[in-house]
């Protein structure tokens, strides 16, 4: 069932927020399907165009370039999950159960959580599994940081290495666990589709289960 959950992001990254208009909200929902079936390099705003049947001037009256929507796209993610996280976790008070919420959530929130009728969940996170490290492995990283572009991902970061924290106060690297059990997530589910000589996670049905032990056995070695 669709829900109205308006979704904060920087306004640097659109010139007019898609999520205003009916047109907005097209153009985010055909970037995502087309972005998952062609990927970033064969995307272009007149294939775009032509999948929602509008026109490449309508497109560029919303974003600049298709890097930019990609990091709005990206960040539109990164800003649901720490949602369905603050959500999920609340008024839980074991940490470690926390965490566990956190670790799931990682791999399954976009199924569980099928809520915004313009966004396929499942699909945004093909996208940012197969497409995210080109929003930040950029030679404009450093500018697009000072604009405040990774701001969504940054603070989802930050929630989970407060919990990490809550586990083991004295553990001396809660953001760089935080932000490496995140791509791990993304990475071995990636590795397993096409590059399965990097993992041990097989390309099968219980992948995303696997993936989710994987984070566990971590997360416990490093948190005993």
């Amino acid at each position: 069932m669709a829900v109205n959950i308006r979704i904060s992001l920087n306004p640097g990254l659109y010139l007019k927020d898609p999520q205003e208009s009916d047109l907005g909200r097209r153009i985010v929902k055909h970037s995502i399907l087309l972005l998952e079936e062609l990927g970033f390099e064969q995307f272009n705003f007149k294939k775009l165009a032509e999948a929602m049947g509008s026109t490449e001037a309508s497109i560029y009256r919303y974003f600049e370039n298709k890097h930019l929507l990609l990091i709005y796209l990206v960040s539109w993610y990164w800003e649901w999950l720490s949602y369905m996280i603050q959500i999920k976790t609340f008024n839980v008070e074991d940490p470690r159960k926390k965490l566990e919420i956190i670790l799931h959530s990682f791999v399954s929130v976009s199924e569980e959580n099928p809520a915004i009728e313009y966004v396929n969940e499942s699909s945004l996170h093909n996208v940012v599994i197969s497409e995210s490290t080109k929003v930040y492995h950029t030679k404009e990283v450093d500018q697009e940081n000072k604009k405040g572009f990774f701001l969504n991902y940054k603070n989802m970061v930050a929630q989970v290495a407060e919990v990490i924290l809550e586990i083991k106060p004295d553990f001396p690297y809660p953001s760089a666990l935080a932000s490496n059990l995140f791509e791990m997530t993304n990475n071995h589910i990636y590795f397993a589709d096409h590059l399965p000589r990097l993992t041990e996670i097989k390309a099968k049905s219980s992948m995303k289960e696997d993936v989710e032990e994987m984070l566990k056995f971590f997360v416990t070695k490093l948190l005993e």
